[in-house]
């Protein structure tokens, strides 16, 4: 009697893929996997090699120790700006009497983030954070268990959220503005679904606000609007892009009138530091810098492989943003500058949940058995 073949789920992608290209991939995943366990990451605070968690305080923080520098310097302008100084000759003071670059000018960050500290004040951002990461973490319940094959994930799912943005809930870390954007870029992405994109429109605005690093996440929403030929929400994700480039423009303008051509240009952005780079920002700005880096490593590897085995709109949508991503974080950024992997760890953590069926499925098509 003949076995009986079990249909495949259209959501499991590698399930349907043939056995050459299974092979490939899974060649070039298992290599990946071995150079990410044993590339050194190259970025700290400091702007030293790490071999220790860099956000991690060894020592009790008190008022006037134990403050990175980066976050003393949000400290002071925050201090300045709140007396009633103006935020831009705050700014570009404080970063030239620290030795920080103010030129070229998005070396300023935008005043959006001191101004809630001011406005709002440490407690209620203290509750904003938790919020935030409940909501996320409900967010995700939520369209988890709307997508094709993701009910499964759903606990999963919203368990492995709350890992990876429960860094933003320490109060030690409010000042670092690719925190509450990464924060706010894992909502937005959990909110969007094709048709009803309007509530995660307005939360990817309020991340631009905060860093212009969630740029490439409206863009790419903005992208993949328009190939689904859906133009009206297109159209709306290219009207933010061009309203943020207005904003932008301003700042930088404002931040001009403050700097003169005797402040030496920053180091460059552009470092080429390949996976190593990529690897330094996400392990480092997240709970993966807890763990030893032979297991720290891999697993952001396999965060990505985990959302690229999930045949849906949230699956393409967050492999393509991650990949964009890694591929940018392999090109640009100092040393110093590891904690912009801020801006897409916490969902990153998500993809684990997929890793068993991806591994399972591609393994079962690379040996012809799918």
């Amino acid at each position: 009697m003949a076995d009986v073949v079990q249909p495949r789920p259209a959501w499991d992608r590698f399930s349907h893929w043939q056995r050459a290209p299974a092979r490939l991939l899974l060649a070039v995943l298992a290599a990946l996997l071995a150079l990410a366990a044993v590339t050194p990451l190259t970025s700290s605070m400091d702007g030293e090699v790490a071999s220790v968690p860099s956000l991690s305080p060894d020592r009790e923080v008190t008022k006037d120790s134990a403050r990175d520098d980066d976050l003393a310097l949000y400290d002071r302008i925050i201090e300045r700006v709140a007396r009633g100084e103006n935020y831009y000759a705050v700014a570009v003071e404080e970063q030239r009497r620290g030795d920080y670059p103010v030129r070229p000018g998005l070396a300023v960050r935008l005043p959006t983030l001191a101004f809630f500290h001011i406005w709002l004040g440490e407690e209620i951002l203290q509750g904003l954070s938790i919020l935030l990461l409940g909501a996320a973490a409900f967010a995700w319940w939520r369209r988890l268990g709307e997508e094709p094959g993701g009910a499964r994930y759903c606990l999963i799912g919203a368990t492995l959220m709350v890992l990876g943005g429960s860094n933003t809930i320490n109060r030690y870390y409010f000042v670092l503005h690719e925190f509450w954007t990464g924060m706010l870029i894992a909502l937005a992405l959990a909110l969007h679904r094709p048709g009803r994109w309007h509530a995660s429109l307005a939360v990817a605005a309020l991340a631009l606000l905060l860093r212009e690093h969630a740029l490439p996440f409206v863009l790419l929403m903005a992208a993949m609007a328009l190939w689904r030929r859906d133009w009206r929400e297109g159209s709306a994700w290219v009207l933010l892009i061009l309203l943020y480039a207005a904003v932008l423009a301003v700042h930088l303008s404002t931040v001009a009138a403050y700097v003169g051509p005797q402040d030496p240009l920053g180091p460059t952005w552009l470092t080429l530091d390949g996976l190593a780079g990529w690897l330094s920002k996400i392990v480092l700005s997240s709970n993966l810098r807890f763990l030893p880096h032979a297991i720290a490593g891999p697993l952001a590897v396999l965060m990505i492989f985990g959302w690229a085995g999930w045949k849906s709109d949230a699956g393409r949508t967050a492999s393509l943003l991650y990949l964009g991503y890694a591929l940018a974080f392999m090109i640009a950024g100092r040393a110093n500058n590891f904690y912009w992997g801020a801006v897409v760890a916490p969902a990153m953590f998500i993809g684990l949940a997929f890793v068993p069926m991806a591994a399972r499925s591609l393994g079962r098509a690379a040996l012809g058995r799918a």
